[in-house]
């Protein structure tokens, strides 16, 4: 059974602080999901801020018409990545943005859908696509790849430390069977996996779920497209904010923040600029923001937000 979709944003003031959308202002939710941030940025932007809402689950999109309803036209909601807003935005007619947010992750709701596929935490299918009419499922993965490629899946994008072993195991296994579900897989990765200290606490197929679902969404490629292209779409003033849930997703975001926020690259050695390189961005957070130890308390989910942004300079 379909869990209802719910959306509890994540860090919710901080997010307002920083993007300060304002009354006028033009606003893109990269992942709009239920439309809990989406909410909250159309209020503060009353009574004419636009926003658009961006999403490749069409559950999330149907919730978020739901929650934004009462707003009319102020919202444009599409089925789409948030890497290809730039199509969206010149099908509307939008040139330059005041503010974008990105709110990256799985959302509670695609969590608690056992025939989503994305937790191990309830059986069922491995699909774990965010889209799913396109694409392949986490199951073809599996059933796919070789042991090397399987093994740098899960190394690049879960850091497992067993990740040849455990891809080993899945190519000997699907010999004999498919995996297709996600209690298989999980069980398949305990036997694997030597008991730690951390086993109570974290489950031992954590990394391999992560991995598979960025590996199935593309999600690390998502992000440097959406975030590069994202402030290049801003006008100056307008502040991009972006909240990742796991470290490789914030080291990418920032490093792309780092470098958009450096000047002059010459040597040390030239007595006078040549490159002519300027800042296109001023840090908001020199530092990344986590979510305070009450929100955490009310939403465990929040626990590993890391939020970070920038504003465009002119």
């Amino acid at each position: 059974m379909t869990a209802d979709f719910t959306h509890r944003p994540v860090m919710p003031q901080e997010v307002l602080e920083l993007l300060a959308p304002r009354p006028g202002g033009t606003y893109l939710d990269g992942t709009v999901g239920g439309g809990g941030h989406a909410r909250l940025i159309l209020e503060a932007s009353c009574p004419d801020g636009r926003l658009v809402g961006l999403d490749r689950d069409a559950e999330a999109l149907a919730a978020a018409h739901r929650t934004l309803a009462p707003f009319g036209g102020r919202v444009s909601l599409v089925r789409s990545a948030f890497a290809d807003f730039e199509t969206v935005l010149d099908r509307l007619g939008i040139d330059r943005l005041d503010g974008m947010l990105l709110d990256l992750g799985v959302s509670s709701h695609q969590l608690d859908s056992a025939e989503r596929g994305f937790s191990f935490r309830r059986d069922g299918p491995l699909d774990m696509r965010m889209n799913r009419d396109e694409g392949e499922t986490a199951a073809e993965v599996l059933a796919s790849r070789s042991a090397d490629e399987l093994a740098r899946i899960f190394r690049e994008y879960g850091e497992e430390r067993y990740a040849r072993r455990i891809a080993r195991r899945i190519v000997a296994e699907r010999q004999v069977a498919e995996l297709r579900t996600t209690r298989q897989l999980a069980e398949l990765v305990a036997q694997v996996v030597p008991p730690s200290r951390d086993s109570r606490r974290i489950h031992p197929a954590t990394r391999v779920f992560q991995a598979l679902r960025i590996a199935v969404n593309g999600e690390l490629e998502q992000v440097e497209q959406g975030v590069r292209r994202g402030i290049g779409r801003l006008r100056p003033g307008g502040r991009l904010v972006v909240i990742s849930f796991h470290s490789l997703e914030d080291r990418l975001v920032k490093r792309i923040f780092r470098d958009a926020a450096r000047g002059c690259i010459c040597p040390p050695r030239l007595p006078v600029c040549q490159c002519g390189r300027v800042p296109e961005v001023r840090l908001l957070t020199r530092r990344a923001l986590r979510p305070s130890a009450t929100e955490i308390e009310a939403n465990v989910r929040s626990r590993s937000a890391v939020l970070r942004a920038v504003e465009r300079q002119g």
